[in-house]
């Protein structure tokens, strides 16, 4: 005869119970090491970072050597370079800002090749990198290089609209779709100057030639249907230095960050000079 039990006494009887008479009596050593995870292995990697401090002058520039767990670190080599600045070293100096590939800030040689820290993946098969401030520039400290030569020479080409006169109507000056078209792979230009460093022309003649980046962004009012002084800007690049001292060594298109081709718009100015400048919709597009 079975007797049925009221409620409350149901849940008495089952407080009361001991643990061991549940599922963790059966359970064995084995089974709970099973059910832990297994402990990651750190993936140590080391970064030789380049190092001068001007408050230092009698220490020569060296190269300091960091090490990093990458299963603690974010894909990119600026993650690395912060989680350094941040639990390291603090002294370790740098430009960044955006994260995104936007301002150019982090531009840096990293294994050889000028590019974004924040656009760069650190390559995990590799058992070190070796971060150098950008080739053939004044250094201000550390990774930091001195730009002040190539914002001025950005700044001599005039890089805004010089068009004949106020807009038609006085509101906006208007472009077509295919004329917008043509500034395509010239305006996406960050200005953070992997290009120009990488360039041997502009290493031998830094305070004459123009360089690759600056000399695109000529070409990219050059080729504005809105600006009228193309033959102007033109006329500036007319002597030895300032333009054809380019060699089409191609270092700058195979080093952008942004996958532009300043080559071509260099090439394109040489030939607008020769031959004279076609009407904007019949230039060729700078990307497919």
């Amino acid at each position: 005869m079975m007797v049925s039990l009221p409620n409350t006494l149901r849940v008495a009887v089952r407080a009361n119970i001991p643990r061991t008479m549940g599922t963790a009596a059966f359970s064995t050593s084995a089974s709970r090491a099973m059910a832990s995870p297994a402990a990651e292995q750190p993936n140590m990697k080391k970064f030789k970072i380049y190092r001068w401090n001007p408050e230092q002058p009698t220490q020569k520039p060296r190269m300091q050597t960091y090490e990093l767990d990458l299963n603690q670190t974010g894909p990119m080599v600026l993650d690395a370079l912060l989680k350094i600045k941040n639990e390291q070293d603090s002294t370790l100096a740098f430009r960044r800002s955006c994260r995104e590939g936007i301002c150019g800030s982090c531009a840096m040689n990293i294994d050889g090749v000028n590019t974004l820290a924040c656009l760069c993946r650190i390559d995990k098969n590799a058992p070190q990198s070796n971060i150098y401030p950008l080739p053939h520039t004044h250094v201000v400290k550390d990774l930091i290089p001195d730009l002040t030569q190539f914002y001025k020479q950005y700044r001599s080409i005039e890089p805004y609209l010089k068009p004949a006169g106020p807009p038609p109507g006085g509101r906006e000056y208007l472009q077509s779709p295919e004329e917008r078209r043509h500034l395509d792979g010239l305006y996406e230009c960050i200005l953070c100057a992997c290009c120009a460093t990488a360039c041997p022309s502009y290493w031998w003649n830094g305070d004459a030639y123009l360089g690759p980046a600056v000399l695109m962004q000529a070409y990219r009012w050059m080729a504005d249907s809105r600006d009228a002084h193309g033959a102007e800007r033109r006329e500036k690049l007319e002597n030895t230095f300032s333009l054809y001292r380019c060699h089409t060594i191609f270092n700058c298109t195979r080093t952008c960050p942004k996958g532009l081709n300043p080559a071509r718009a260099i090439a394109q100015i040489k030939k607008d000079m020769a031959i004279g400048a076609p009407e904007v919709t019949k230039r060729p597009l700078q990307t497919p």
